[in-house]
């Protein structure tokens, strides 16, 4: 991977390698660029999970229980003041969950903060969230 040129670009690849991972079924790499106190916002501020052990076993359940079909990105976003980043991107993804097939869109909005040089995810919440099923 070539060093990035900004901060941005290192936040993005840094996004890129947690879709990869849990898009690839490899949740378990996601260890190392997420903080020990990651905190995971539900839609709709509905309820929350916290720590890096709780946002890897919710990447391991939807990898053990869905089968993404197809994952498009796109209006990607990022911020950056002194060590802290926030990225977003729109997104549209159809997987088959429990004999369902879904189609699933909105906003995934992730906080960042650079620490001994890396940018490890801190935060994590969906905006207009629609999971709608297919066929139905």
């Amino acid at each position: 991977m070539l060093k990035p040129a900004t901060d941005a670009e290192a936040v993005g690849q840094t996004l890129a390698a947690i879709n990869r991972a849990w898009l690839e079924r490899r949740p378990r790499e996601l260890g190392p660029l997420i903080h020990e106190s990651f905190v995971m916002v539900f839609p709709g501020f509905a309820g929350r999970s916290n720590g890096k052990e709780a946002a890897i076993a919710g990447f391991e359940d939807f990898c053990q229980h869905a089968t993404v079909r197809a994952f498009h990105e796109a209006a990607h976003q990022c911020d950056v003041v002194g060590h802290t980043a926030v990225a977003s991107f729109t997104f549209d993804m159809t997987y088959d969950r429990d004999g369902q097939a879904y189609r699933s869109t909105g906003r995934d909005v992730w906080v960042f903060e650079q620490v001994r040089g890396a940018w490890l995810a801190v935060w994590r919440t969906m905006l207009d969230l629609t999971d709608t099923p297919l066929g139905a």
